[in-house]
């Protein structure tokens, strides 16, 4: 389900869209598209708004996605994840995922203002003295 196509095609945009949407709509109830002039509340709320993308594989770890990664091989997901430890967010993170391995994509749209204060715990790696350990 979750391939190439789902990916780098339409599928996960029109997610990220209407994770947005709904974002805008708990705000603004009276919006009904992400069509809005930057000049009003509502088109100002929007622009800052912040999508995220949460992968869940079969193993049991998940990863929130910080960039796709162009790649010739079109058989696996490879991107850039966000480290949940804030000394290792300096580096770059690169994975490759098969697509079979995806059990779930979650796509949340937030404004910065509304971001809790404790972020959930993502369990792709973790520190420790001797390097990484899987959660």
């Amino acid at each position: 389900m979750f391939n190439y196509d789902w990916w780098h095609g339409p599928a996960r945009q029109h997610l990220a869209d209407c994770a947005r949407l709904r974002c805008l709509k708990h705000r603004f109830p009276e919006a009904d598209s992400l069509d809005l002039p930057n000049d009003g509340d509502p088109g100002h709320f929007l622009s800052e708004l912040e999508v995220h993308t949460i992968v869940y594989l079969r193993d049991g770890f998940s990863y929130e996605i910080g960039a796709l990664v162009e790649s010739d091989v079109k058989s696996y997901l490879t991107c850039e994840v966000v480290p949940v430890e804030e000394s290792w967010q300096t580096g770059g993170f690169v994975v490759s995922v098969p697509f079979d391995d995806i059990a779930r994509v979650e796509i949340f749209a937030i404004h910065p203002s509304e971001k809790p204060r404790e972020t959930p715990h993502i369990t792709g790696f973790r520190a420790t003295s001797e390097g990484f350990q899987r959660d």
